[in-house]
């Protein structure tokens, strides 16, 4: 076989012959960080803006987790700057031995992989593990001011880019106790530098939940806004919040802690319910740090649970003749908080964001059953109810998959369980009613919290769709999400297709604004046109408009759609305001933004954009859809070389 040759590759050849020592770069102090803040901190978008207060506030957490500390005040100030001040111990500011004339402070602040929590002499557990978190902030900063009061007086020190700007001073007498941290995000790395007030206060209530004992303070000095958050009673206090509008399952809460004296110290925490919404939601933290991936805590989490129903439904004798409990059944309905404090956590990168210690899902299986199984026997009647409505899910899964047919919604006297991680709508409407359909758990989660509860429904897809184009009718037969969508939507497909069955009058497409959620979206009208075409025809399929850039002047934030929108904007606003600046910041997903950022651009009817999906030229509609989605790969060949000079200026990398 020959290839034929392509003058690109000789060239690239060519140059790769220049590689020699001259090329080799090594990076001194923390300017690493600053070249590659992704690797330490998941990029330079939003929420990696927010991780630098999540970094101190977690050093913080650890003072008070070690009971060193009760009190934390974060201020968030007018220039921008966000401080951080706990009553613990104080950073050690006294030089250290390998270091002569550098503190322990200065080294903390510039080194990375230098902290007190690689051994248990300072922390018995803690959420800082690696050294670095300290050293990021500072690297990824204008600016940032250290102030410790310890031993009897105050010092202060000053670094600029994760320079020190000043050396170590020792200030007035001080009788407290403790360390301030200051930074304000440099520019020059994060295209926006303006904190949220609401994610910070979201951030910092979470962490007053995880510690019953301490008191998180948020000042925002332009508002003038103080709020404090203590919560007694912990994670109990957490779930009887978060459900309170909720209709519940049952009305008691199964709650608990307990510490495991082993080798490797295990302290857990817990506290959940089950409500009439179909979707399992499941907070877990580690050491109080948020893992959003979940990891081996929430897997014994989730075996402890079925487990434990099981084996309550088995010595009950409350299973019919032929239930088996299934994952689904017994997780469906589920709002659960867990938090596990370990010695030596192991996660998945700086970010944390995936617990992976060998064995800790054992023992939290172990621990949580024999609680649940304490808890069930100890109260019958809530026991019983809860698991007759894990039953029902049961029964109609088993019955959904004899028959295939529509499943209405739940009413005031029936609820039935809906197929996949569809969340429904409570409008009984149809006519009133949307189906957002998103891709993946993220962008579900997102999206489920913006969503209007009263008429709006979520469907998270896994993955891209089947392209029904190409597979033939096995494969489609046997597609969960694809038979998962059909019976959301309630009208069947192909020939058993009945419009008077549908369940949503608007069933919307709402995927990423980049090629990836294009070619979500056209998998998905692929299956609709070729599947459902009256839901075309008759007006019921939509696609969303997510924006993909946020303008934001001073405290006003404006959305565009893409780049000409963009600049459109960009040219208004330096019309009316040439002096104001101006701050670009790009949205990589759905599951990016805030809840009520999706909810303002994308999901409320009064603020949102919608295209309609219509068919104007048969023939030709149906032939796009076959060369560019069928078998014929020579056709989509041939369909790129003549859209080259567009792909060239609009292609999405």
């Amino acid at each position: 076989m020959t290839f034929p040759k392509d003058a690109s590759l000789i060239a690239t050849s060519k140059t790769a012959t220049l590689y020699n020592a001259s090329h080799i770069e090594v990076l001194e102090g923390l300017e690493g960080v600053r070249r590659r803040p992704g690797m330490y901190i998941g990029g330079t978008d939003e929420r990696a803006l927010h991780h630098l207060v999540a970094e101190l506030l977690d050093n913080a957490m650890d003072e008070a987790v070690a009971g060193h500390a009760d009190r934390i005040t974060l201020v968030m100030a007018t220039d921008g700057s966000v401080s951080v001040r706990d009553n613990g111990r104080g950073i050690p500011v006294d030089p250290l031995a390998r270091y002569p004339g550098r503190s322990a402070l200065e080294i903390i602040f510039t080194t990375l992989h230098a902290g007190g929590k690689f051994h248990d002499k300072a922390y018995a557990t803690a959420g800082g593990l690696n050294g670095v978190g300290a050293s990021v902030v500072n690297a990824l900063s204008l600016w940032t001011e250290v102030v410790v009061e310890r031993d009897g007086h105050k010092w202060r020190q000053c670094f600029s880019r994760g320079k020190p700007a000043a050396p170590l001073e020792q200030l007035e007498v001080s009788r407290r106790h403790g360390t301030q941290v200051t930074f304000l995000p440099d520019p020059d790395i994060f295209p926006d530098t303006i904190f949220q007030v609401e994610r910070v206060v979201e951030m910092c209530r979470a962490k007053a939940y995880l510690n019953r004992g301490v008191v998180i303070r948020v000042k925002v000095e332009q508002s003038g806004e103080e709020l404090a958050f203590h919560f007694p009673n912990g994670l109990e206090d957490f779930v009887r919040h978060t459900v309170a509008s909720a209709d519940r399952v049952i009305p008691a809460l199964f709650a608990g802690s307990m510490v495991e004296q082993s080798e490797e110290y295990l302290r857990m925490e817990w506290a959940m319910t089950w409500t009439t919404e179909e979707a399992c939601r499941v907070l877990s933290y580690c050491n109080t740090i948020p893992t959003p991936l979940g990891g081996v805590h929430e897997t014994g989490l989730r075996t402890a649970l079925v487990r434990a129903m099981r084996e309550y439904a088995d010595a009950k004798h409350l299973l019919p003749k032929g239930v088996v409990l299934a994952i689904e059944d017994v997780l469906d309905g589920l709002f659960a908080v867990l938090s596990v404090f370990l010695g030596n956590p192991q996660f998945f990168g700086q970010t944390k964001e995936k617990l992976s210690n060998a064995g800790v899902a054992r023992r939290v299986e172990g621990i949580l059953k024999d609680h649940l199984d304490h808890w069930l026997h100890g109260h019958p009647e809530q026991a019983t109810s809860l698991l007759m409505s894990m039953v029902e899910r049961a029964q109609q899964r088993i019955n959904r998959k004899k028959v295939v047919a529509p499943v209405n919604r739940k009413t005031a006297t029936s609820r039935l369980t809906l197929p996949g991680k569809l969340t429904d709508c409570i409008i009984s409407d149809a006519k009133s009613a949307e189906l957002f359909i998103v891709e993946g758990d993220s962008a579900g989660g997102s999206a489920k919290q913006a969503r209007n509860r009263h008429n709006q429904a979520i469907l998270p897809l896994r993955g891209k769709i089947l392209n029904v184009e190409q597979a033939n009718l096995e494969k489609f037969e046997k597609n969960i999400e694809v038979q998962n969508l059909v019976t959301a939507i309630g009208t069947g497909c192909g020939p058993l297709f009945d419009l008077r069955k549908l369940r949503y009058g608007r069933v919307i497409i709402m995927t990423d604004a980049d090629v990836d959620g294009a070619h979500i979206a056209s998998l998905l009208l692929t299956f609709f046109y070729r599947f459902m075409p009256e839901l075309i025809r008759h007006q019921h399929l939509f696609l969303a408009q997510p924006p993909l850039f946020r303008v934001t002047v001073g405290s006003d934030s404006f959305y565009a759609l893409d780049e000409v929108e963009r600049d459109r904007m960009i040219e208004k606003i330096r019309h009316k305001r040439s002096q104001a600046k101006v701050e670009i910041s790009r949205f990589k997903g759905l599951g990016e933004m805030d809840p009520h950022q999706l909810r303002d651009t994308t999901m409320n009817p009064a603020t949102r954009r919608l295209l309609r999906v219509y068919v104007d030229d048969l023939q030709q509609t149906d032939d796009s859809f076959d060369r560019l989605m069928g078998k014929h790969s020579a056709s989509r060949y041939a369909f790129i070389q003549e859209k080259a000079p567009f792909a060239q200026n609009h292609l999405d990398i």
